[in-house]
């Protein structure tokens, strides 16, 4: 179980109704999740589950899918998982264009070890590691996925659980690396620390400030410091790792044979 006002139920929920509206089968499917609290998602399924070690489930689903290609592989992870620790296997799977969803849950700390800085936490915040506020810049990690290579890119929060379910969807049936980022309350460590206890507070932050990325981009670059954007950011059609991998398998087994 999971905090009151967390937005990993939300997430999960989302997934799972993606899963049934593409009838995805379990014995078909496989979700790899790291530690923290995203990490706990693989209690409540009936798909094939690895839960594995702090920041590298990225590189355990690569290896999931490039031996079996057939599989639906979908990586659960929070932002200390994904981006903090497990950074360099973030970038390179983007790079890769591997054939992956993941799915990120980024609370903006470390919520499962008592609320420590993350990569994602906001300038200026507070958490137990930064108690006069963070003298360090967030990752994006939006903006590091598309310049990384992903073929699919969005964002959407837990107050928006429709349109969040249907970018699960979108990034399910996309070919190539595909990052669905859930910005989501953290009542526990984040929001109390920052003036927002209750999980209504960070709810409203949220819907204040996300905006659908046209309106978003019709910004100044000032207003848009005070705002984020939601919805698809990029969807483009770049060769995938498993397609140019068979390529080559083919070409040098012809070769070969020759």
């Amino acid at each position: 179980m999971w905090c009151s006002g967390c937005g990993i139920g939300v997430m999960l929920g989302a997934m799972l109704r993606a899963f049934e509206e593409l009838d995805y089968r379990n014995a078909d499917t496989v979700v790899v999740t790291g530690i923290g609290c995203t990490g706990k998602s693989d209690d409540y399924l009936l798909t094939n589950a690895l839960h594995t070690t702090h920041g590298r489930a990225l590189a355990y689903a690569t290896g999931i899918k490039a031996f079996n290609p057939k599989l639906h592989v979908v990586v659960l992870m929070g932002d200390g998982d994904s981006v903090t620790i497990g950074g360099n296997h973030f970038i390179h799977a983007a790079r890769r264009n591997i054939d992956l969803t993941a799915i990120v849950i980024n609370n903006f700390n470390f919520g499962m070890t008592g609320g420590q800085a993350s990569g994602t936490t906001p300038g200026g915040s507070f958490t137990s590691t930064t108690a006069w506020g963070n003298p360090e810049r967030d990752f994006d990690i939006c903006a590091l996925a598309e310049v990384a290579g992903a073929n699919y890119v969005a964002r959407e929060t837990p107050y928006h659980g429709w349109e969040l379910k249907e970018l699960i969807k979108e990034a399910l049936n996309k070919k190539g690396f595909s990052l669905v980022e859930v910005f989501s309350p953290c009542p526990t460590h984040f929001g109390k620390n920052n003036e927002m206890k209750e999980p209504r507070e960070m709810l409203d932050w949220f819907k204040e400030r996300g905006l659908p990325v046209k309106r978003y981009r019709k910004l100044s670059a000032e207003e848009q410091k005070n705002h984020f954007a939601i919805g698809k950011l990029v969807d483009r059609d770049a060769p995938d790792f498993n397609t140019r991998y068979e390529e080559i398998r083919v070409r040098a087994t012809a070769q070969k044979a020759g």
